[in-house]
């Protein structure tokens, strides 16, 4: 497994460096970020006195280079708008969102695979029909439109919860508080497509000759379905998980923007209106970061879910 470890580690620098290209390209055709700093009354030689201080009157593989080498040694740059180091904000902002997400995600899951693995037991019947049709009912909600209904109907209307900010660490109360609204948001559209993977899979294997044999020795019925069947369905579900990390990421975006959550998906939105090159390109890359080091943990995960798989 450690060889495994090292060629995915190997693997991931052109991915990255990929992504960052990517990146780094659109944004440098999208628009001059100097002049709207200064507004379109500034005069061209304070423009270009600007652009020769940040490097951007070089040409863009050249400032692509020495980004890159920049980044390599820990240094994202300086943020054109805030003056400040863009590490520190990401810093800053990086614990917010990883509330949000992770806490969605928990909330997906406990919610999804019990609503799963009752619709597989009880194919078919009131409990499935009304599952699924939840289920499909909350995938169909787009994460900027559940946000604004949540938020009148909660926090306008019942007046039960705050509408915008974050109350603190999600260990205090106030904290839940705030933070209720933001991560139902992001964590009930998932819903869907776990719980219905969760009842197909679960249905491939409720009825094998190894879950008749389980309950030919006198197993309860709870025992057979969680012990022999469940664990025979992780591997897609885990590999579900690692898959919607980025689809989280995204949602987190317009989910902290509606809510004034002070993650970094709004600190990225705010860059891109204002052409923040540097802050942009950070964020970026932290969130690449993040979702191919999920998705190898997830491949390690596997051989811990299924001992006869081996990474050689």
């Amino acid at each position: 497994m450690f060889g495994y470890f090292i060629r995915r580690m190997f693997l991931l620098i052109p991915t990255v460096l990929g992504v960052t290209l990517i990146v780094f390209s659109l944004m440098h055709v999208s628009g001059d970020p100097i002049r709207l700093l200064f507004g379109p009354n500034v005069s061209e030689e304070k423009v270009q006195e600007k652009r020769e201080e940040l490097g951007l009157n070089r040409p863009i593989y050249v400032q692509y280079w020495n980004w890159l080498t920049r980044m390599v040694q820990g240094d994202l740059g300086n943020s054109i708008h805030v003056q400040d180091r863009v590490s520190n904000l990401i810093v800053a902002r990086i614990g917010p969102t990883f509330e949000l997400t992770v806490s969605a995600l928990l909330l997906t899951v406990l919610i999804s695979i019990p609503a799963g693995i009752i619709s597989a037991v009880r194919p078919y019947s009131v409990i499935d029909n009304a599952a699924r049709f939840v289920a499909l009912f909350w995938v169909s909600m787009p994460y900027f439109w559940l946000g604004i209904m949540l938020m009148m109907l909660f926090g306008l209307v019942l007046d039960w919860l705050p509408i915008s900010g974050r109350g603190g660490p999600l260990w205090t109360l106030r904290g839940i508080r705030y933070a209720t609204l933001p991560i139902v948001t992001l964590g009930l559209p998932p819903i869907a497509l776990f719980t219905r993977l969760t009842r197909s899979a679960m249905l491939e294997v409720v009825n094998e000759e190894y879950m008749r044999t389980a309950r030919s020795k006198g197993v309860g019925e709870t025992a057979v379905i969680v012990r022999h069947g469940f664990r025979n369905v992780l591997i897609p579900i885990v590999t579900l998980l690692g898959l919607r990390l980025p689809w989280l990421f995204g949602g987190a975006v317009i989910t902290e923007t509606v809510f004034a959550w002070p993650g970094m998906g709004r600190l990225l939105v705010g860059a891109v209106m204002e052409r923040d090159y540097p802050v942009v390109q950070g964020v970026v890359v932290v969130i690449a970061l993040v979702t191919v080091l999920a998705n190898l943990a997830v491949d390690l995960t596997y051989t811990f879910i299924d001992p006869r798989i081996r990474y050689n």
